[in-house]
């Protein structure tokens, strides 16, 4: 039956509609269960039915005509309790309904399974048997495999428009459904980035001529260089620099040892190029796979798409030139920065993918261009959105394909008030981030890509409040040198002097092994990671430390940062290392000065231990990311419970309540870095709570500043103390939203103004 089923679903899927898809559901399952009569039952909420949408062994005049009121007959009672119904003798049962309509005569054997998709019910998938009879459970399996392949074909077809033929009720707001990646509205046409070469397709084999090989492979490698630094030019002046820099750490990855080194070394073992890149390729995006960190996890994909670039110079030697419309939003499976890069800026308005998340490159780029993008769309059927048109909502996450006249009429207008709004926001450029009573809120930066920093020419930032140190070690084959690190972390720190710089120390292991350092580990989320790896092996720690510290003389804006701290004696032991690096240096001659030293707050532990960190550390910085997922055992990643991540659940206001509360005890000062701190809606309550600095994307900028300077901090306060006695996470959501409405400000988290 295994066989079978693959077969079924392989026509299925290569339906041209969802019409065509459930006549072959209807005839093939028929015949794979031998039954009588096979039908699909398509949800109506609108008219409160459940709609016959295709069959096999009743009246075909019926489809499409006969209608099931919602909580009446099997059918109904399938769909209330979604879950399977198999009953040998039909009609004795209680709720049974004989529909004359259909030409049904006295089936009795009666099977039904829900077609479910995100909890609800979107049809039911029915077999009956004139003769009594009790489906078999691998029978009741194989249609519950059906069903959840239909779902997602159902989706698109509400989506699109093409369900209403199908059913009786109209609708005027289709969509599909994603995770918002940059705020904003659009309206275009649909192109799709699809991959222009496929390394998972590559075959091993074997060559003769090595040298030959690795001559094409050295020069498809020079070829994607020039590609990536004509593509950096191009969007240099239109994104922050440490955003474009991705394209810096790209070209680094190619002119590095690692990933050529090991490619020509598979090639002169005898593999052609295009199989040695592949395996290069693969082992390198795995490093990244696992990793629980969102940013550095979604470098996968950036890793992946510059192996496809490289095999498509060793496939062709003239690559393929896009054609864009006027108004292009840019729709993929996986939508990479590069294939973002290459649509002309003046062209593109939007971006669609049907994986990733808000911490994905293209989205963080999207915000940085200021274009809407919506990320992780479910059941994105990426091969049919060229040229559709399209409507992408960037606050909600929401893709509309075709949409009806009043749709685009609606979002027309919305646009527009958008772009009043946006010239509004940048109005407030140069003006300082303070509340309505004069209490300043330093605006920080967060990033991990940094490389020109200094040309951003922004003084609406105070500083860096986060930079991630991982990436220099990720992209080489072993350690990088103390001189090494010193460039990297003095361009970090010219670039922003006078004002504060944070380097937050390496941050690997468990989750985040670096290929020269691997770790295997049953739970690497709670495993050797962070300072317990710096604390295990202090000659590293020491080496970037002392880089640090040199990087810095002259600067005298260094501050460290000790990420996933869970007890003092990690503390304790930690600062004695930093101290002895100081000293080293001092006795080599080194006009070192020892540097503020702070804690990340991400650990549940650290919260109930906040006032004894403090009482030994410099500052204190809540990351919101990690503690949220920790607090609420949620990975926000994982589709099934994406939904209860929620860094304005009352559980985690009560932490950064205390958070703050131990911090004062010793008047250190509190920051808080990661998404919460770049969300307008928790701006008022982190003011209110008294946090004194926040550190985002460059995105999120403007958007907060307006609304710290739109509140005083006494009403931060009363709208914190409000939220505080609250038991849920969308209660407190609804009425943060309702503060914002109150100031105007509604448009900072939904379309329009």
């Amino acid at each position: 039956m295994l066989e079978t089923l693959h077969r079924i679903v392989k026509e299925v899927n290569a339906a041209p509609d969802l019409e065509g898809a459930l006549s072959l559901i209807v005839t093939l399952v028929k015949q794979a269960i031998r039954c009588d009569v096979c039908s699909v039952y398509l949800t109506d909420q609108d008219a409160r039915a459940h709609v016959l949408a295709a069959t096999d062994g009743l009246r075909q005049e019926a489809v499409g005509k006969v209608a099931l009121p919602l909580g009446r007959g099997l059918v109904g009672l399938v769909a209330e309790r979604a879950e399977p119904l198999n009953v040998s003798d039909a009609p004795s049962h209680r709720r049974y309904l004989r529909v004359t309509e259909t030409g049904e005569v006295a089936y009795r054997g009666f099977l039904g399974v829900p077609i479910i998709q995100n909890r609800k019910v979107l049809g039911v998938l029915v077999v009956r048997q004139e003769a009594q009879r009790e489906f078999l459970d691998d029978e009741v399996t194989f249609l519950f495999t059906l069903a959840a392949q239909l779902a997602g074909a159902i989706v698109y077809a509400q989506a699109s428009g093409e369900l209403d033929s199908l059913t009786t009720a109209q609708r005027s707001a289709r969509y599909l459904e994603g995770r918002a990646g940059s705020s904003g509205v659009s309206i275009g046409n649909g192109v799709v980035a699809f991959r222009m070469a496929d390394l998972s397709a590559i075959p091993d084999r074997a060559v003769a001529d090595t040298q030959h090989e690795v001559e094409s492979f050295r020069a498809a490698v020079g070829a994607v260089e020039d590609d990536l630094r004509r593509l950096k030019e191009r969007l240099s002046g239109q994104i922050p620099a440490e955003d474009n820099a991705l394209f810096d750490a790209l070209i680094l990855m190619l002119g590095g040892d690692t990933l050529v080194t090991e490619t020509v070394a598979l090639i002169e073992e005898g593999q052609w190029a295009p199989g040695a890149l592949r395996e290069s390729i693969e082992k390198h995006a795995k490093v990244f796979d696992g990793m629980e960190d969102v940013y550095l996890r979604e470098r996968a994909s950036d890793i992946r798409d510059l192996g496809r670039r490289i095999l498509m110079h060793l496939q062709s030697d003239s690559p393929r030139v896009g054609v864009y419309p006027q108004h292009t939003i840019l729709v993929g499976e996986e939508v990479s920065a590069v294939q973002l890069a290459e649509v002309p800026a003046d062209r593109l308005v939007g971006v669609v993918s049907a994986t990733g998340s808000s911490s994905s490159h293209v989205a963080i780029l999207a915000r940085a261009m200021g274009v809407p993008a919506v990320m992780g769309v479910t059941n994105l059927p990426v091969s049919r959105m060229e040229d559709r048109e399209l409507i992408i909502d960037g606050y909600r996450g929401r893709v509309y394909i075709a949409p009806a006249p009043s749709v685009r009429a609606e979002y027309e207008r919305l646009a527009e008030e958008e772009r009043e709004l946006t010239a509004e926001a940048e109005s407030l450029r140069g003006l300082p981030a303070e509340s309505t009573d004069g209490i300043a809120f330093p605006l920080y930066l967060n990033t991990g890509l940094i490389n020109e920093t200094g040309h951003l020419g922004n003084d609406d930032f105070a500083g860096i409040g986060l930079y991630r140190t991982e990436l220099p070690f990720m992209v080489r084959d072993r350690f990088p040198a103390e001189s090494v690190q010193v460039m990297n972390y003095r361009r970090a720190l010219e670039a922003f002097t006078p004002r504060p710089v944070i380097l937050r120390t390496l941050d690997i292991g468990g989750d985040k092994p670096l290929p020269y350092f691997p770790i295997d580990e049953q739970n690497p989320f709670l495993g050797w990671r962070g300072v317990r790896i710096s604390l295990a092996h202090p000659e590293i720690f020491l080496t970037q430390v002392r880089a640090m510290l040199r990087a810095a003389v002259d600067l005298d804006n260094l501050q460290i940062m000790l990420p996933m701290i869970s007890g003092v004696t990690e503390v304790d032991e930690l600062t004695m290392l930093i101290k002895r690096a100081h000293d080293e240096l001092l006795e080599e001659g080194y006009a070192v000065s020892m540097p503020k030293i702070g804690v990340m707050i991400e650990v549940p532990s650290a919260v109930y231990l906040v006032e004894e960190l403090a009482r030994r550390v410099d500052f204190v910085s809540v990351g919101t990311n990690d503690l949220t997922q920790y607090l609420l055992a949620v990975d926000r990643n994982n589709s099934r419970v994406a939904d209860l991540y929620d860094d304005l659940h009352p559980a985690v206001l009560r932490a950064l309540e205390q958070v703050v509360r131990g911090a004062r005890v010793f008047n250190r000062p509190v920051g808080v870095c990661g998404e919460m701190a770049g969300n307008p809606m928790a701006t008022v309550l982190l003011m209110g709570l008294g946090v004194d600095s926040l550190s985002m994307s460059a995105g999120s900028l403007m958007k907060v500043k307006w609304v710290v300077r739109s509140f005083s901090v006494s009403r931060a306060r009363q709208l914190l103390h409000a939220a505080l006695r609250m038991e849920d996470a969308q209660q407190v959501r609804r009425f943060m939203e309702g503060a914002l409405e109150d100031m105007g400000l509604g448009g900072l988290f939904r379309p329009g103004r």
